[in-house]
């Protein structure tokens, strides 16, 4: 419900369907009042077996729509200057949509400028990151780079203070975030971390204090966490 309400009220979404149960309609209404700029269609729950996943949670509601258009990192900064975010996180290879939905979401509840993922080994938008990001993925902006060792270069060209997440780092992130300057998190794949380029690119390593039995985190935890601490 919140994704289809999100989509719904985003005027860079192109629409092509919904179809809503009676029960969601209202449910739906309440949250974003009418008129809509797409006529929904009414359906019972039992049809959206037929277009939809067994195992998709979907409250009486699904949504048609494109992909929103790409957004470019300078435009993602300048607006979230304007409106007083400027953390930006960067994935580095992150390939679950529901993680990457996940932290889209924490980074919509703490203020984030954007997330930026690669053009290549980053999901496309789906069902389960959008609904994993519960609205996010139409507030907070999407960048996609070819590069993202460049893309951090070009944040410190911009002021920013670049800070990869490394369990191993000396460094914790609350001994070390700038209060002088915007911040930048990267954060890596929970099964390899940093590749080497980010790693190197970095101005730091930084890690969250956990207790040393527990190896990691699930890398949306790690950031929900990182962003709290960065916002606090």
């Amino acid at each position: 419900m919140h994704a289809v309400a999100a989509a719904l009220a985003n005027p860079r979404r192109r629409l092509r369907r919904l179809l809503l149960t009676a029960e969601a309609e209202a449910t739906l209404a309440e949250r974003l009042p009418k008129p809509w700029k797409l006529q929904p269609e009414r359906v019972e729950r039992s049809r959206f077996q037929t277009f939809l996943t067994e195992d998709a949670v979907h409250q009486g509601a699904a949504l048609l729509a494109e992909p929103l258009p790409p957004v470019a990192l300078e435009d993602a900064l300048e607006a979230g200057q304007k409106e007083g975010r400027s953390t930006v996180l960067l994935l580095d290879q992150v390939t679950d949509p529901r993680n990457v939905g996940a932290i889209l979401r924490s980074a919509a509840a703490f203020g984030a400028a954007a997330v930026v993922m690669q053009d290549r080994n980053a999901p496309p938008e789906t069902g389960a990151m959008a609904r994993a990001a519960a609205g996010a993925l139409d507030t907070v902006p999407v960048v996609r780079e070819v590069n993202l060792s460049r893309t951090i270069q070009t944040l410190q060209k911009a002021g920013y203070w670049v800070m990869g997440m490394d369990g191993e780092a000396r460094a914790t992130l609350a001994e070390t975030k700038p209060k002088d300057r915007p911040s930048a998190l990267v954060l890596g794949a929970e099964d390899t971390g940093l590749r080497r380029l980010q790693r190197e690119n970095c101005d730091e390593l930084v890690r969250l204090p956990i207790r040393a039995e527990m190896e990691s985190l699930n890398v949306s935890v790690a950031a929900a966490i990182a962003l709290y601490e960065l916002a606090r």
